[in-house]
């Protein structure tokens, strides 16, 4: 018999079950969602700089694809998964490209060096 705790057999076949570890699907969930859009941000909706940088990228003429993690049942597994991909502060989280680019200090050094609008060219909105 299976001792599992996911498996109800009674049989002595071995377990078919496969244990997925809670972390690694949040980390999945984060992943993907910023690789689905050129440009994500992960953010919270009381949080000022947060709300700075995607006025930023905005007067760039990007508009990025905001993930309010405050507003998602899995908010706070994902808060812990965004700290595992390396970002300093959990949010804002700037994926350009799906590509883990910082915080808020990461992304303001990179518009006073003139290498974020560079960086955001190919996903500008052309502005007609």
């Amino acid at each position: 018999m299976c001792h599992c705790s996911y498996c109800i057999k009674e049989s002595d076949e071995f377990c078919t079950y496969i244990v997925v570890d809670h972390q690694d699907l949040k980390m999945e969930k984060v992943t993907r969602l910023a690789s689905e859009k050129g440009v994500v941000i992960f953010t919270k909706s009381s949080c000022c700089l947060c709300y700075a940088v995607n006025i930023l990228f905005q007067e760039i003429g990007v508009s990025p694809v905001v993930h309010e993690i405050d507003q998602d049942p899995d908010g706070r597994e994902m808060e812990k998964a965004l700290m595992r991909l390396g970002c300093n502060a959990p949010v804002p989280a700037v994926f350009i490209g799906g590509k883990l680019m910082g915080s808020t200090n990461e992304i303001m050094s990179m518009h006073l060096s003139g290498s974020l609008t560079q960086l955001l060219k190919p996903y500008q909105t052309s502005l007609s």
